[in-house]
């Protein structure tokens, strides 16, 4: 019995819709971005580091770019939060390798420090952690660069796959990146009831980070308001 429910749940699990549908040429849209922006990084990262160096530079790189090119519109995505999130946790991982002896330690503190920064100066980028992690555990070739690593190759990677992100999502209006060089237009017109005051409480009451900006919740606020307006097929008739 018990054995019947769990294959019904897993049954159910698989079936599971995506609660935000893409279209098939978003797919592909990201999947090409992501390719040669990870092709360019690697090329980069390997006239640096030796390949295990390079490898696990561009690991983190990899994260970032399932987030520029499948996400471009998160706030986890934009400019500020790669380019801030990967740098401010170079620097913490290098300055960790060199402070404490203990790596098990260091990647454990570089990690955690890093979390703290990114919330402080507002640059939250989940693959800065790896960042991090990497400045500490990344061996000798690493170790040498010292805060040489800031710049090249974790600087570089981060030029590299910003410009291809600008690039692969600007072509096309509804892939908003960076957040304000595309704003998307229309559903402004009907009249918010939302006030700005009461929208930001709302969201300082929940008391964690929420990956969706003020826009894209007023956003989603006037289709779901011009949406009421449109009327069904049944009441046309």
């Amino acid at each position: 019995m018990h054995l019947l429910v769990a294959m019904r749940r897993l049954r159910e699990l698989f079936r599971h819709q995506d609660p935000h549908p893409a279209s098939h040429a978003e797919k592909l849209i990201s999947t090409a971005g992501g390719f040669v922006g990870i092709l360019l990084v690697l090329l980069v990262s390997s006239r640096v580091l030796d390949f295990h160096g390079a490898a696990l530079v561009v690991a983190s790189m990899g994260a970032s770019a399932v987030l520029l090119f499948a996400t471009p519109h998160s706030a986890l995505s934009q400019p500020w939060a790669l380019l801030g999130g990967h740098l401010i946790s170079a620097a913490i991982g290098v300055t960790c390798a060199q402070v404490l002896p203990n790596p098990v330690y260091a990647g454990a503190v570089a990690v955690a420090l890093s979390i703290g920064a990114m919330h402080y100066l507002r640059c939250i980028h989940p693959p800065g952690g790896a960042t991090a992690l990497v400045a500490v555990l990344g061996g000798e070739p690493v170790r040498a660069l010292g805060y040489g690593f800031l710049v090249t190759p974790v600087l570089a990677n981060v030029i590299i796959i910003l410009i291809v992100a600008v690039a692969a999502n600007y072509p096309f209006p509804w892939r908003r990146y960076p957040h304000w060089l595309s704003e998307p237009k229309g559903g402004q017109d009907e009249k918010c009831v939302i006030a700005h005051s009461d929208l930001v409480y709302a969201l300082s009451e929940i008391d964690s980070f929420i990956d969706v900006s003020e826009e894209d919740l007023l956003r989603i606020y006037h289709m779901a308001v011009r949406h009421t307006h449109i009327p069904s097929q049944a009441d046309a008739a």
